[in-house]
């Protein structure tokens, strides 16, 4: 419990430096402390015996967010398929360890409907370029967050919110649209929080998941 508990503190401190770096303007203290917040969150859910594509995905996450510090067109496209490839293993996993909830009935047309106006506001102004990577990209994004939600409740669900909300600002920005002041900001602190809660929320449903099991066993014996 202990180590759990230092390398959540651990992840939280350099979350926090991170987001004041950027608010402050001291890209140093960003492009040091940046690389380090997947690990740290992977080695946080290890401690919990978290599942594979769990890691995985986190560690994928870590390999955009290294690419997304350089500001070139090939690096961009790289970090974009880092992450694609971590909503992969999003999805594998959710579809492993979740199950479909009733009540999430209106989350696919809401999903839906966020996707093809994002796409088509968006696709004029993207360099030429980046246009089909983007669209793909951003398939596979919805696809994640509306399975976080549908299949692993609430918390999971609005870690993937939070992570097409921070994806779709990056998109803005090589879209050349108008910008809230410190953008970087934003999505970070839009993306960190996604991941975090993309993480506990896989942990509580796994862990719930097994207490029923045991409850059933016990029932049974």
């Amino acid at each position: 419990m202990t180590a759990r508990r230092a390398l959540l503190a651990a992840f939280a401190l350099l979350a926090a430096t991170d987001l004041i770096s950027l608010a402050v303007g001291f890209g140093t203290g960003h492009t040091v402390s940046k690389p380090l917040l997947m690990p740290l969150l992977a080695a946080y859910a290890a401690a919990h015996g978290a599942p594979r594509l769990l890691l995985a995905a986190l560690l994928f996450g870590w390999g955009g967010d290294v690419l997304l510090l350089f500001d070139a067109e090939p690096a961009f496209l790289a970090g974009m398929a880092s992450f694609a490839a971590g909503h992969i293993c999003y999805l594998g996993l959710f579809k492993a360890y979740g199950k479909a909830r009733a009540r999430c009935g209106l989350l696919a047309p809401a999903y839906t409907t966020a996707l093809l106006t994002t796409v088509v506001l968006l696709w004029p102004d993207l360099p030429p370029g980046l246009r089909v990577p983007v669209v793909g990209y951003s398939l596979l994004l919805t696809a994640m967050a509306y399975a976080a939600g549908a299949r692993l409740g609430l918390v999971a669900g609005l870690g993937g919110a939070l992570f097409l909300l921070s994806d779709t600002l990056i998109a803005t920005g090589v879209a050349d649209w108008p910008q809230p002041p410190r953008p970087d900001l934003w999505i970070m602190l839009t993306y960190i929080a996604a991941q975090f809660l993309l993480t506990v929320g896989t942990l509580g449903a796994l862990e719930a998941r097994d207490e029923r099991t045991a409850l059933k066993v016990m029932v049974t014996d």
